[in-house]
């Protein structure tokens, strides 16, 4: 017996820009989260562009308005693609949301909107156990590798070590 063809929605693109925030505490590394208690979520600051907004410029006004911070864009991490449903709509959504490795430069987190009722630091291993949705985790260990990289190639006191101390070359010319 055959099926009846399933109808399609039709199908919506979307696309959001946002960020991993970070800072060095010694040689820990923290990150923010923000969150709905209510809903038990913790996710990444993400939102949509306004007319004539670049992905960049998104990103920046976004991580701005739902942490408080002002930020600065360090390097781009990558894009996460998903699909959902509205079916009040009657439409499908492919959604494509793109993130970038951020440092704060001002601001207060006590200045965040009203989108998130929770806003804060959370060393970067914590936070890949409670972020909520897989997709951004893998964005957020992303970061951790690009951030380790960076280390790597900083100076021993910018990775919260001590530099070893200088060699005493001078019996070497005897």
């Amino acid at each position: 017996m055959t099926r009846p063809a399933a109808r399609r929605l039709p199908v919506r693109a979307a696309t959001s820009a946002g960020g991993v925030v970070y800072r060095r505490r010694g040689a820990r590394v923290e990150v923010v989260l923000v969150g709905r208690a209510a809903q038990r979520l913790w996710a990444l600051p993400k939102g949509t562009p306004e007319s004539a907004e670049s992905i960049e410029q998104t990103a920046l006004r976004e991580v701005r308005e739902e942490t408080g911070l002002e930020v600065a864009i360090a390097q781009r991490i990558g894009s996460v693609r998903y699909w959902f449903a509205l079916p009040q709509e009657g439409v499908r959504v492919r959604k494509v949301v793109h993130h970038f490795l951020m440092e704060p430069i001002g601001g207060d987190l006590t200045l965040h909107d009203e989108e998130y009722d929770l806003v804060t630091w959370i060393d970067i291993r914590e936070a890949t156990a409670r972020m909520s949705y897989a997709n951004e985790r893998s964005i957020v260990e992303r970061a951790a590798t690009l951030i380790a990289a960076a280390s790597a190639d900083a100076p021993p006191e910018l990775r919260g070590e001590q530099p070893a101390p200088a060699a005493d070359h001078a019996d070497a010319a005897t």
